[in-house]
């Protein structure tokens, strides 16, 4: 394990591009593969977890030619994935892990094993096992909810499946299989999540609409995809937003990030608690549009004030919240997260993680089942943190050593490589 010391800041200026956006890479590859033709795809992330998605791909049949920064993928058609020897690697991916079950279970009496590292051994697959056998598919997992499982793929029929808990994951998992359906499949959330799939669905010339909560999707026997370019990753982008409101005196320009109004919510929070923080954020719509929106963010620190982030938002910003209980620590007041518990099905735990890392740097911080209630103290002291094998403890473990008073030496920080390889040597360019 790698120990990086970081230590403070006078104060962070420039700009800068964040690396490509992680979710929009796993689903470019996957939706790509899905196609017979040829798809460019620029600035594809090239990171841990992006990098097994093209080789899970590869190993389905898809061809994979890379120019400079420009993928060119060469799919096989919605069902026309072939069955490798031994297991497909995922690595880290837990996007990778239950988006591409949604394939596999259409490709008609193929069987596909899916396998990773030792943290995705620890995350549950149940949540997708069960709307796929639903729709007539075979899932063996093993206690029957943890990876390595097998997907044997059927003659999928229709449903209407309404989400237990708000999953972008989950619900593409869904509409990705009921493009091999016997008819139009209904997927209900209880609060919107991201909608990358739904969008690139459309670009792609899938019949799908979306009313109020509900997604449906038409069975289709063919996917076009025009060549894709992948906007900056705005929960990479989420890091150094923090960095900068929370060192004195810092100003910082994000140049190309996404701005999709499912992915926003940190930049919404963070504006609540008094952030400056200035970007065209796209506004909620019922439409689900081809294009991802992108913007520059302004980003200047000054005075944070504490808040409550409800249920409803917490999908909107499940990968940013550790930073939120950062900010809380730097506010004034109490900041509050309710309705959270998907935290805890991460690559770590990461409420009883990040709540035990800031305490062990001076944070007033309390976990509850389902977030944390952070009092804020005007600082951190510093000290040390682990990230145990997760990229986003890593790099939250940096950011707050930027402004804490005697820094944070962070055990393990190359595990922020699986979604932002250059993380440190941005932090530097900012200082």
């Amino acid at each position: 394990m790698t120990a990086v010391r970081v230590d403070p800041a006078a104060r962070l200026s420039g700009e800068l591009r964040p690396p490509t956006d992680k979710s929009l890479s796993h689903r470019a590859a996957i939706l790509a593969a899905m196609t017979t033709a040829t798809v460019r795809v620029r600035g594809y992330l090239q990171a841990a977890d992006t990098l097994s998605t093209l080789a899970a791909v590869q190993r389905l049949g898809a061809r994979v030619e890379r120019s400079g920064d420009e993928l060119a993928i060469t799919g096989v058609g919605p069902r026309g994935a072939v069955a490798p020897d031994g297991a497909i690697d995922v690595g880290n991916a837990g996007t990778l892990m239950r988006l591409l079950p949604g394939w596999l279970a259409a490709q008609d009496g193929a069987s596909f094993t899916l396998d990773g590292d030792d943290s995705i051994r620890r995350r549950p697959v149940d949540r997708i096992a069960e709307p796929l056998r639903r729709m007539g598919a075979e899932v063996t997992a093993t206690d029957d909810r943890l990876p390595p499982f097998t997907v044997t793929g059927a003659r999928l029929r229709a449903i209407d499946y309404e989400l237990p808990v708000a999953s972008g994951q989950v619900k593409s998992c869904v509409l990705l299989a009921a493009l091999g359906a016997d008819g139009a499949t209904s997927v209900i959330e209880p609060a919107p999540s991201r909608d990358h799939t739904e969008r690139m669905l459309a670009a792609a010339g899938a019949e799908i609409r979306r009313e109020g909560r509900t997604v449906t999707v038409a069975p289709t026997g063919q996917l076009a995809l025009d060549d894709l370019t992948i906007p900056g990753d705005p929960s990479s982008a989420a890091f150094l937003v923090a960095a900068a409101l929370i060192v004195p005196g810092s100003r910082v320009v994000l140049r190309g990030v996404g701005v999709n109004w499912t992915r926003s919510g940190f930049v919404r929070i963070a504006q609540r608690m008094g952030a400056d923080v200035r970007g065209d954020l796209e506004a909620p719509g019922a439409e689900i549009p081809a294009a991802e929106p992108i913007s520059d963010l302004e980003v200047a620190a000054g005075p944070l004030r504490g808040t409550v982030v409800e249920p409803d938002e917490v999908p909107l910003a499940i990968d940013e919240l550790p930073l939120v209980a950062l900010l809380g620590c730097f506010a004034e007041g109490e900041t509050v997260v309710r309705g959270a518990q998907e935290l805890r099905l991460k690559e770590t735990d990461r409420i009883a993680t990040v709540v035990d890392g800031l305490r062990g740097l001076g944070a007033t911080i309390e976990a509850s089942e389902d977030g944390f209630v952070v009092t804020g103290s005007g600082g951190l002291r510093g000290g040390r943190i682990a990230s145990h094998g997760d990229h986003r403890l890593a790099m939250l473990g940096a950011v707050a050593g930027l402004a804490a008073r005697e820094g944070v030496e962070v055990d393990g920080m190359q595990a922020a490589e699986v979604s932002y390889p250059r993380f440190m040597h941005d932090l530097a360019r900012l200082m």
